[in-house]
C-alpha cells in the first residue's frame, strides 16, 4: 500500500459514512387530490407519518419534481410549526385541517433557513411541494384536499 492509499481509505469511509447518513430515504408514494376553483390537481406523496420520516422531512434532497410532494401526517390536530433547515429546495408548504381543508399556504419557502413556519392554527397535517405549485395551480386556502387521513 502506498502513501496514496492509506490516504484515499479514510477519504472513502468518511464518504461512504456522510451518504449513508445523510442520503434521504424515500418513502412508498400515495396519490392526493387537491380540488381547486381550476381543476383537481392529483400529487404523488411520501407519506411521513412517524417522527423520524416527519423529523427528516425533505431534508437533503437536491430536487422535488413537479406533481410529487410529501404529506407530514401528525395523526391528530396540532398547532404544527416547521422549518428548512437543511432543506436544499424551495417549498411551498400547505397546511390542511383534519376535514381535508386547506387552513393556510406559506408559499417559496426559503432553503436553509431556521426561521419558523407556523400553521397558525391546529392542523392534522402539512403537504410540502416544490416551490411556486401553489401559486401555479391556484392552489388556495379553503381548497379541499383529498387522501384517506382526511375526514370528509
Amino acid at each position: 500500500m502506498n502513501a496514496q492509499s492509506i490516504v484515499r481509505l479514510p477519504l472513502a469511509a468518511a464518504l461512504l459514512f456522510f451518504f449513508l447518513t445523510h442520503a434521504a430515504p424515500t418513502l412508498a408514494q400515495q396519490t392526493l387530490e387537491i380540488v381547486t376553483a381550476r381543476g383537481v390537481h392529483t400529487f404523488a406523496v411520501e407519506l411521513a407519518d412517524n417522527d423520524e420520516a416527519r423529523g427528516r422531512g425533505l431534508m437533503f434532497r437536491r430536487e422535488l419534481p413537479e406533481g410529487t410532494g410529501m404529506l407530514f401526517d401528525f395523526k391528530r390536530d396540532l398547532n404544527v410549526t416547521m422549518w428548512m433547515k437543511n432543506t436544499y429546495i424551495p417549498l411551498d408548504m400547505i397546511f390542511i385541517r383534519s376535514d381535508g381543508r386547506i387552513h393556510r399556504i406559506a408559499e417559496n419557502t426559503v432553503p436553509e433557513s431556521e426561521q419558523i413556519i407556523a400553521a397558525g392554527a391546529s392542523v392534522r397535517a402539512v403537504l410540502e411541494v416544490i416551490g411556486g405549485t401553489a401559486r401555479k395551480l391556484g392552489i388556495r386556502p379553503g381548497d379541499r384536499v383529498a387522501h384517506p387521513i382526511f375526514r370528509r
